[in-house]
Order: structure tokens, then sequence, then C-alpha cells
């Protein structure tokens, strides 16, 4: 099952049986009876029970919808915890992790298990007037390093 709906795969034009609707969207037909009893309008009562594919969209949306969670610009969503929090310390690592995008990596205060997010450099002077945000010292280069001692013993 994927963790994620998308609701593009449906066609509103089309009408789906719940086994259609299921085999679609890669879930359970038990699934989509689930969703017919939570709120998902179904054509008609009468057998087979046909889902209009406009309305299933609608649906899906809606579901993913609700699902979002917004962070502030001092927060970051951990996974484990399923929630936005603030890191452990205040403190996050800065990584860049292309031209454009910067990786902000700190610990949940409540499970300690890691957190990312991505910034902008525009949103990173925001983030670092609330965060305390650390960059690494990155390892140096083996063609970067100290010369080799030269040893005097063969001349």
């Amino acid at each position: 099952m994927p963790k994620t709906l998308n609701p593009n795969r449906v066609k509103i034009h089309r009408n789906y049986t719940v086994e259609e609707a299921a085999s679609l969207l890669l879930v359970h037909k038990n699934t989509v009876r689930a969703w017919i009893k939570d709120g998902l309008p179904v054509c008609d009562e009468r057998r087979p029970t046909l889902i209009l594919g406009a309305q299933l969209r609608i649906y899906l949306q809606e579901k993913r919808q609700s699902r979002k969670c917004k962070c502030r610009i001092d927060e970051m969503y951990c996974m484990s915890c399923r929630s936005p929090k603030r890191p452990a310390g205040d403190i996050v690592e800065l990584a860049q992790a292309s031209v454009s995008a910067n990786r902000l990596s700190g610990l949940c205060p409540t499970c300690g298990s890691l957190m990312n997010r991505f910034a902008s450099d525009a949103n990173l002077k925001r983030i670092k007037e609330k965060l305390d945000v650390c960059i690494p010292k990155s390892l140096q280069h083996i063609n970067k390093s100290n010369p080799l001692v030269v040893n005097s013993d063969f001349s």
C-alpha cells in the first residue's frame, strides 16, 4: 500500500466500483468501503456500489489536505512523533544540499530522533534569528593536508 495516495490517478469523468477504485489506488477494497462509511459519496444505494471519479478525487484531496501540518519557521517535523517540534536545545546543524537549498538537522526533544528540514537562503536568515545554527567543520581534503615529513635517513 502506498503511503500517500495520488488523487490524480482518478479520472473525473469515469465511474468506479469499489474493486476498481481499490486496484487503481493500490489499496484494499475494505479501505474504499471504510471511505464510503467515512463520507465518500456514492451514486446510489444499489449494487454494485458506484463512485463518481470527480467525487473520489475531491475526497482524496480533502483527506490529504487535512493531514498536512504546517511548521513554523523555528520548527521541524519529527517523523517518529508525527508532529512539528522545536529542536532540542534550539540547536540545528547546517549542510548545503544544493546551490539554492540548505538542509537543517536537529534532534527531537521528545524521542531523540533526527529531524530534517530544507530551507532557502532567504528563510535561513529568519531561522538564524530563532535557532542556533551550527556549521560543522568539514574534513580536510587529502590534497590540502600537511606535507609529509621527509625522513632524513634516505638522502
